[in-house]
């Protein structure tokens, strides 16, 4: 029996992974874990790796079903085992900066954008698989204690933004467009350094409006850029009024 997910109907839940469990890492194998921008620009910082270089050793690009934007996971060993490349005999090697769904393990959120709210609707619910011992603990969790314990909030707040991206209905317009928004959503999302260098690189900047201050933050601070990448998303992908364009460049 695979995994099961129980609602959390009295919102606590007993759970504790420590070195000395018997399952500890087992969790660590054989995962479908999708990774987010914001996932990739901790991770990419922890391991001083360009995008480009984090993307070539430890993803793998897919296309889910229900989505219409290409979608990245993290790359598992090719050996029988299938463990992730940052787990050791001692754990996560990347523990600081581990994605947020690994954050969030044994819960799961589920979150779904609604338009015109700032905050994504969610409900959370428990993950039960049949190696864990976790559950067998004493330590007693509400799920607020467990989000905050766990530092899952920046996580949210930039995957929220991300998600109101990924499942907007807005039409992506004309079919000849769409090649070339899936290679755009796909730079500004995950390839940040490469995002970065077509802002400054290609004549971006003499088209679009973006204040000095802006420009420099942007130069710099990869969560300012990844931020003002979903801005530029809304607009290139959506046509929505977050980016404006110079004077000689506006529609009459």
């Amino acid at each position: 029996m695979g995994q099961q997910f129980r609602p959390l109907e009295d919102g606590v839940f007993h759970f504790r992974c420590h070195p000395g469990i018997s399952c500890f890492t087992e969790c660590c194998a054989r995962l479908h874990l999708i990774l987010t921008p914001y996932d990739i620009l901790r991770m990419k910082h922890r391991l001083a790796l360009r995008s480009d270089e984090f993307l070539d050793r430890y993803a793998e690009t897919f296309t889910k079903d229900g989505t219409r934007f290409p979608m990245v996971k993290l790359r598992m060993g090719r050996d029988q085992e299938g463990r992730c490349p940052f787990v050791t005999p001692e754990g996560c090697a990347i523990y600081e900066d581990r994605p947020g769904a690994c954050r969030l393990y044994p819960v799961g959120r589920a979150a779904a954008a609604v338009q015109g709210q700032k905050t994504a609707r969610e409900r959370f619910f428990i993950v039960v698989e049949p190696h864990c011992q976790g559950f067998k603990e004493k330590t007693k969790w509400t799920v607020d204690e467990w989000l905050a314990h766990e530092g899952v909030s920046e996580y949210t707040a930039m995957n929220d933004a991300w998600l109101e991206i990924v499942s907007s209905p807005k039409s992506l317009g004309p079919k000849a467009h769409l090649q070339q928004k899936h290679q755009m959503f796909f730079m500004a999302s995950y390839n940040l350094d490469g995002f970065r260098r077509f802002i400054f690189k290609s004549p971006f900047l003499t088209r679009f409006e973006v204040p000095s201050t802006l420009q420099e933050a942007v130069a710099t601070d990869d969560v300012t850029l990844m931020k003002f990448g979903f801005e530029w998303l809304k607009f290139s992908l959506f046509g929505e009024k977050t980016i404006q364009p110079k004077r000689q460049f506006r529609a009459v």
